[in-house]
């Protein structure tokens, strides 16, 4: 039952990670350890498939809850609260960064691997800070862009640290989307999914591979990804001057501590 429990927390943080822009919803599956078996399941969808099914109805139902139960009030904290709510996500990863430090050098580690984890930490940081700078563009909402925000959400769940509502954000697709989730819209939610599905199936086997041939630079870079998209979500536009301040501390210290006892409950019951 505490297994059952910790696997539904850990669908919540990660659904949220879908919608939450700055967030990636594969990077928390990453530091959560559910990253490599999700796409094992993804790419050999035959093999052991009940069991499978049966590990990930938790975290599916706790996805579902992140993103459509967490919604409403997840837009009424972000647009009055963000900074607080943010330090509390950015404090739940750092938490988890040992965990996942730990699984990055499973199969051993050299200098080779750090420095494909600085790399990527810097590079990543620079193209997400010049992207959410300069890059401006709306798209039209219809069946084919529904699609397209479809697969960047998918791609958020292969691509560690990738943040698809980020991208959304700059399409001027996201607060239609949340608005979509709210209201359980199923003319923009049956495209999502769709588009969610295709891109899955059909670049899975690719990072399976990946995960076998070139474990540790893998993971290293996803290290790297997790540190970079990390950064772009510290508020720094942040009042800290103001009684809020506190209010931050203690959201970011409350996710450190919140991020460390789900890893040890998943060392214990991995």
């Amino acid at each position: 039952m505490i297994d059952w429990i910790l696997r539904f927390l850990k669908g919540i943080l990660i659904g949220t990670g879908f919608i939450l822009p700055g967030v990636s919803g594969g990077a928390l599956a990453a530091v959560f350890g559910l990253y490599e078996r999700i796409i094992d399941f993804i790419a050999h969808i035959t093999k052991n498939f009940f069991k499978n099914v049966l590990f990930f109805i938790p975290v599916g139902l706790g996805a579902l809850g992140g993103i459509f139960i967490l919604s409403h009030p997840l837009a009424f904290f972000l647009e009055n609260y963000e900074g607080e709510v943010l330090w509390g996500f950015i404090g739940c990863i750092l938490g988890t960064l040992p965990a996942l430090w730990k699984e990055a050098g499973k199969e051993g580690r050299c200098k080779r691997h750090y420095v494909i984890l600085a790399l990527t930490a810097v590079i990543g940081f620079l193209l997400l800070f010049g992207a959410e700078k300069y890059f401006e563009a709306q798209l039209p909402l219809n069946f084919v862009t529904w699609l397209f925000s479809g697969a960047l959400i998918a791609l958020g769940v292969l691509v560690p640290g990738m943040s698809p509502s980020n991208f959304l954000v700059y399409f001027g697709m996201y607060k239609p989307m949340v608005e979509a989730f709210k209201t359980l819209d199923f003319h923009v939610l049956l495209p999502i999914l769709l588009g969610g599905a295709v891109c899955l199936f059909s670049l899975s086997s690719l990072v399976d591979m990946l995960l076998k041939k070139i474990y540790a630079g893998l993971f290293h870079f996803v290290f790297g990804i997790v540190i970079a998209s990390t950064l772009m979500i510290i508020p720094f536009d942040y009042n800290y001057l103001s009684g809020g301040t506190v209010i931050c501390v203690l959201a970011l210290v409350a996710g450190v501590m919140l991020g460390l006892w789900m890893s040890r409950l998943e060392e214990k019951y991995k």
